[in-house]
C-alpha cells in the first residue's frame, strides 16, 4: 500500500508538467508522421523506401521510452532538493519500495505511449495484429532499462545535470546508436559494432522481431536489454541506499 501511495504521488508530479505528456506521448507520434512523410518522398532507385512503416513504428516506440530516463531522473533529483524525500527516509520504506514507486507510473505511461504509437502506425499503414499488442508489452522491459538509468543519474546528480545527461545527450545517443535515425547497415564499420554492444540497438530490434512475428529472434536482443536494466537498477539501488544513509545521519 505504501508503495502504491508513493507511486500515485509520483504520477501526479509527472502529469503536473504538460511537457512530460508531450515528450512521453505526443513527440513519438510527431516523429512517426515525419518519418512517414520522408518514407513516401524519397524512395530509392528500386522503389524501396528507407523508413518503412513496419520498421519505423517499432523503432519510434522503442526510442520514445528514452524520455522516461529523463522523467525518473528529474523526479528523483527534484525530490532530493526538498524535504519531502528526507521525511520519507524516516518511514519504514526500503530502497526497493522507493525504486518501485518511481518506476510504476512510468510503466503505465509506457503502455499508453505504446498503444497510441502503434494505433497511429496502423493509421499510416501498419497492419494491426496480436503482434502489435505483444510489442506494447515488450516495451516494458525496455522502459525498465531507461528508468533504471534515470534513477541512477537522479541519485547521483542534481536537476541541471540530469536534464543535460538524460535529456539531450541520452536521446541523441539512443537515436543514433539504435538505428532509428539512419539504418546502421548504411554506416557499418566501428559505429555499427559499437551500436550492437549497446542496449539501444537491441531495444529496437526486439520490437521489430515482435511486430514481424519472428519470435525466435527476440531472445538475444531482449536478454541484452534486461542485462543492462539489471546493472543500472543495481547501481541505482546502491547510490540511493548511500543517499538514504547519509541523510539519516
Amino acid at each position: 500500500m505504501k508503495v502504491l501511495l508513493f507511486a500515485k504521488r509520483n504520477i501526479k508530479e509527472i502529469l503536473r508538467d504538460p511537457i512530460n505528456l508531450f515528450f512521453g506521448i505526443g513527440f513519438p507520434l510527431v516523429l512517426l508522421i515525419l518519418f512517414s512523410i520522408i518514407n513516401k518522398a524519397i524512395p530509392d532507385e528500386a522503389g524501396n523506401t528507407m523508413f518503412s512503416i513496419e520498421k519505423t513504428t517499432p523503432g519510434i516506440a522503442s526510442f520514445g521510452t528514452a524520455f522516461f530516463a529523463l522523467f525518473s531522473g528529474m523526479l528523483l533529483a527534484k525530490d532530493k532538493t526538498t524535504s519531502f524525500l528526507m521525511r520519507l527516509f524516516s518511514s519504514p520504506m526500503t530502497v526497493l519500495d522507493f525504486l518501485i514507486g518511481y518506476t510504476l507510473p512510468l510503466l503505465l505511461m509506457a503502455l499508453i505511449q505504446g498503444i497510441t504509437t502503434f494505433l497511429a502506425g496502423s493509421l499510416l499503414g501498419l497492419p494491426l495484429s496480436v503482434n502489435s499488442l505483444l510489442s506494447v508489452l515488450f516495451m516494458l522491459p525496455i522502459t525498465i532499462f531507461f528508468v533504471g538509468l534515470g534513477l541512477l543519474c537522479g541519485s547521483l546528480l542534481n536537476e541541471k545535470a540530469v536534464s543535460g545527461i538524460c535529456g539531450a545527450l541520452l536521446t541523441n545517443i539512443a537515436g543514433w546508436f539504435s538505428g532509428v535515425w539512419i539504418p546502421l547497415d548504411l554506416i557499418g564499420g566501428i559505429f555499427k559494432k559499437a551500436a550492437e554492444a549497446l542496449p539501444f540497438f537491441h531495444s529496437v530490434e526486439t520490437l521489430k522481431e515482435v511486430i514481424s512475428g519472428e519470435m525466435t529472434g527476440i531472445l538475444p536482443h531482449i536478454a541484452i536489454v534486461l542485462g543492462y536494466a539489471v546493472i543500472f537498477y543495481g547501481l541505482a539501488a546502491l547510490a540511493f541506499r548511500r543517499k538514504m544513509h547519509s541523510d539519516k545521519v
